[in-house]
């Protein structure tokens, strides 16, 4: 009887042993999007609009985490370092993945420390100024900005952003010369060509179509070569008399290398589901924003190789420099 206890016993706690080594099922606790820009900018508003409908896919809070500056590199660094077990992502536009580490060799990351996930969307940027300038389109910006070379200050989401590379390659193609002012975030930003403190920029949807609708800034055209039809009002580069000019950027989602494949794959269906949700699209539009997804996350892998070889060469042709 003692020997049929023991046995049953030992049964018992191998039984026990095993499920207790069964791996818990992901996810199980909620989940951080660190966003490298401060609140109210595009990269804010992108995660933000998204946050509720990508919560309800992964069936677990989400906690949205501006960690500004650097260009956005402070919030790829935190990511980059944090666990692979995708709890940890990070919402980045080309400047972490190919502009910033293209300026400064001693980050303290490398792209290939990231793991992208998905494309999440693509828009313009919006080239504005106060309203009270007397600038009004894009040829009276390049009159004004060559008859007094370096003295138009343009503000900026960062050092390395895409609004500094918008601008960049705007004055290799006429031949200007404008002062950078390098912000920590995109409204930030916005809010010094209001104040006039700065006299333009080249922001991002979200942040300047608002403000622009309101009577606080003139928008005078996008960045790509013809009319965007998330902002049919402005004209395109072509239209204002710079055809040569063609830029937009993106925002995809991203998790520490090493992440298991199984991980990477149900946040890359959270994150096409929740961006496919009809109030996310609206919300996004609204801004000049639009939904556009990648398949697959080596889909989305395949695209920075060829994108970054863009970014990378604009910031040599311009040459570029972290001011």
């Amino acid at each position: 009887m003692k020997h049929r206890r023991l046995i049953l016993a030992l049964a018992l706690a191998a039984c026990t042993a095993t499920v207790g080594a069964q791996p818990v099922a992901y996810p199980n606790k909620p989940i951080r999007i660190v966003v490298g820009f401060a609140p109210g900018g595009a990269a804010d508003y992108v995660a933000r609009s998204m946050s509720e409908a990508f919560s309800k896919a992964m069936g677990q809070t989400v906690i949205i985490d501006n960690k500004p500056g650097n260009g956005s590199s402070i919030a790829a660094d935190i990511v980059a370092k944090a666990p692979a077990d995708g709890y940890t992502m990070l919402i980045a536009s080309p400047s972490s993945i190919s502009v910033n580490p293209a300026l400064n060799p001693k980050l303290t990351y490398k792209p290939s420390d990231l793991l992208p996930v998905g494309k999440m969307t693509t828009s313009p940027l919006v080239l504005a100024v106060n309203p009270a300038s007397p600038i009004k389109s894009v040829p009276d910006l390049i009159a004004t900005a060559k008859k007094d070379p370096g003295k138009l200050n343009y503000s900026t989401s960062g050092n390395g952003s895409a609004p500094h590379l918008g601008m960049a390659l705007f004055n290799l193609l006429t031949g200007t010369e404008m002062t950078h002012v390098p912000y920590r975030g995109g409204a930030i930003a916005i809010t010094s060509v209001m104040a006039g403190e700065t006299q333009l920029t080249f922001g991002t949807s979200p942040s300047v179509l608002p403000q622009a609708t309101a009577g606080k800034l003139r928008a005078i055209a996008v960045s790509t070569r013809e009319r965007s039809p998330l902002v049919p009002d402005l004209p395109g580069m072509r239209e204002a008399g710079l055809p040569e000019y063609n830029l937009e950027f993106w925002y995809g989602m991203f998790l520490p290398a090493g992440t298991p494949p199984a991980i990477v794959k149900t946040v890359h269906e959270a994150v096409r589901t929740a961006m496919q949700q009809p109030s996310v699209k609206a919300a996004l539009e609204r801004e000049g924003t639009e939904v556009s997804l990648s398949a697959t996350p080596e889909q989305f892998g395949g695209f920075l190789v060829e994108d970054s070889k863009f970014w990378v060469n604009l910031v040599k042709t311009a040459n570029v420099k972290v001011d």
